[in-house]
């Protein structure tokens, strides 16, 4: 293959390696992964813990940013960093990983501000924070890949990338466990896993494929970095509130960042097809395999990846204040009844892996990808106030879906590329992973904010008029942005309460009127409507992508042929 250096040599390996690799890069890639999802769940003790306002509009940044930066930061390096690693040693990178991660952990946790400057500090320390992870992601898939055999990769892979995926849900659980005792404590869960995963890594992994050495790729990397920023951070501002607007995808800034930035990924394109030896070999896209394995993910990733944050707003802000709990308690709750996805992750995983290795991959994944559709499709016929054992059911079988489809996935992408270019196939297929959660954040939140934003405002001016406030004030806080409602949900707050408080409008209220709009079920009953039509319209879409994967799934092993050592 044009532009590969030598190729990697991988030496012998007892049986006693393999599996410290296995059970070291399965515990980092699960705290990884747990990072990204764990803050989201934990967002309203980390408010009220640095003092910023919930609904205050200028704050939505801040929630986004913290929840959004660090899947961006792991989007942009993640190549760079399995690229790093066929170079200098894919164990070495690895260890350096572990450390950084767990450094920026220690710092997290020690926020010494309040207010704007306590969020950016947050902001600020996810980066490297998310680079470790980055680095961590990058090559655990790579070491893992040269210390199994061909006929045991798929149970390897599986089980590492269902802890990661695993990860990212049992984060919403524990984010909302340790966040009621204290913020702080989401980072200081890492502390002890990654001193020890780090000398443990240190003292015991090694590296197995010769490195085939070479020069690092500057204006590939740069193009790619600023490119792919570009296109994530226009996507995290378009879903803010603008002037007025329900969302900025109007803003001059985000429609340049959109255009500039898919203009640095094609400029990246043909750089690599000039240089001797590029950031990304774009001939692995030549493999049938390959290409259509990375479609496959890329279009699972998107109907899955906001369905956490869409699942997350559904729970918080509609149903569990429906069935009597107070808003501050809809966080750890909500974590707790989206276990079931976590379980089906974990029971479907592995064992997908292990019959992909004795059966092949095709069938699994596809049949994966096709679960994960009727799930999504169960999902969209569910009323919003559901039973939770039908809820509970389509989440298991959620989980079950994705578990089939990932680990197959992962072991066809790594097995079909030369053991010299594993890291940066690693990289590659956790850039698509990573990316397509961030933009389908965006995309969900886009849809929901749309299927709200047209009924919400006359429907809650009417409302609070008739409760007896002077039209006036009930038009300004009728004016709320659709998002800073939606967010407030996600904050543990009571939208109608805490503006009615901010605007000494409680007061001019009857005791009677007080407590029907201050209940915990007004404004839930308020938005169940319009929240419906939007997640129609995001589901539909996440089944589509999810029979495209099922289908990118089924014709990839047709002519391709996987490369094992």
């Amino acid at each position: 293959m044009t532009g590969v250096a030598t190729e990697h040599r991988v030496k012998h390996v007892d049986d006693n390696y393999k599996w410290v690799a296995l059970a070291n890069t399965t515990a980092s890639v699960f705290m990884s992964q747990l990072d990204g999802s764990i803050v989201l769940i934990a967002m309203p003790a980390i408010f009220r813990g640095i003092g910023l306002d919930p609904l205050a509009p200028s704050n939505i940044g801040y929630l986004l940013w913290m929840v959004m930066g660090y899947r961006l930061v792991q989007s942009v390096l993640v190549v760079a960093a399995g690229r790093l690693g066929d170079i200098y040693g894919r164990v070495k990178l690895y260890n350096v990983g572990f450390a950084i991660f767990t450094v920026a952990s220690i710092v997290l946790s020690v926020d010494p501000y309040r207010g704007a400057d306590g969020a950016l500090w947050l902001i600020a320390w996810r980066v490297p924070q998310a680079a470790g992870g980055a680095i961590l992601m990058a090559n655990s898939i790579a070491i893992l890949t040269d210390a199994f055999p061909a006929s045991q990769r798929g149970f390897a892979l599986g089980t590492n990338q269902i802890a990661g995926l695993a990860g990212m849900f049992i984060g919403l659980a524990a984010g909302g466990i340790l966040a009621a005792i204290d913020w702080r404590l989401i980072f200081w869960v890492n502390v002890p896993v990654g001193i020890y995963g780090t000398a443990w890594a240190y003292w015991r992994l090694r590296d197995v494929a010769e490195r085939s050495g070479g020069t690092i790729d500057w204006w590939g990397n740069i193009t790619f970095a600023l490119g792919l920023s570009a296109v994530l951070i226009a996507s995290t501002y378009g879903i803010q509130p603008l002037d007025g607007s329900t969302t900025g995808w109007t803003n001059p800034w985000v429609l340049a960042g959109l255009v500039g930035g898919i203009a640095l990924l094609i400029a990246f394109g043909f750089i690599e097809r000039g240089v001797s030896e590029p950031m990304v070999q774009l001939g692995l896209f030549r493999i049938r395999a390959f290409a259509a394995g990375n479609v496959a993910n890329f279009s699972a990733s998107l109907a899955r990846g906001g369905l956490q944050f869409m699942v997350v707003i559904w729970l918080q802000g509609i149903w569990l204040p429906l069935h009597g709990y107070t808003f501050s308690r809809t966080p750890l709750y909500a974590g707790l009844y989206m276990l079931p996805l976590a379980f089906g992750f974990m029971i479907a995983g592995p064992t997908a892996g292990t019959l992909s290795d004795r059966w092949g991959s095709r069938g699994i994944a596809t049949a994966g990808a096709l679960t994960l559709a009727l799930s999504f499709a169960g999902l969209m016929l569910l009323p919003v106030n559901f039973s939770f054992m039908a809820f509970g059911s389509l989440l298991l079988l959620g989980g079950v879906g994705t578990g089939m489809f990932v680990s197959p996935n992962a072991s066809w992408i790594m097995g079909s590329v030369p053991a010299s270019q594993r890291g940066v196939a690693s990289g590659t297929r956790s850039t698509f992973l990573n990316s397509a959660t961030a933009v389908s954040i965006a995309v969900v939140f886009t849809t929901l904010v749309a299927g709200v934003a047209g009924s919400l405002r006359p429907t809650l001016y009417r409302g609070l008029t008739r409760a007896g406030l002077a039209h006036p004030l009930a038009h300004r806080l009728a004016g709320l942005p659709p998002a800073s409602s939606l967010f407030a949900a996600v904050l543990g707050v009571n939208p109608l309460e805490h503006l009615l408080r901010e605007y000494h409008a409680l007061g001019l209220l009857t005791a009677s009127a007080r407590a029907t709009l201050t209940s915990r079920t007004y404004f839930p009953h308020l938005i169940s409507a319009p929240f419906h039509t939007g997640l129609v319209v995001a589901l539909s879409t996440s089944i589509v992508l999810s029979l495209i994967a099922a289908g990118a799934s089924y014709v990839r092993l047709g002519s391709a042929r996987a490369v094992s050592r």
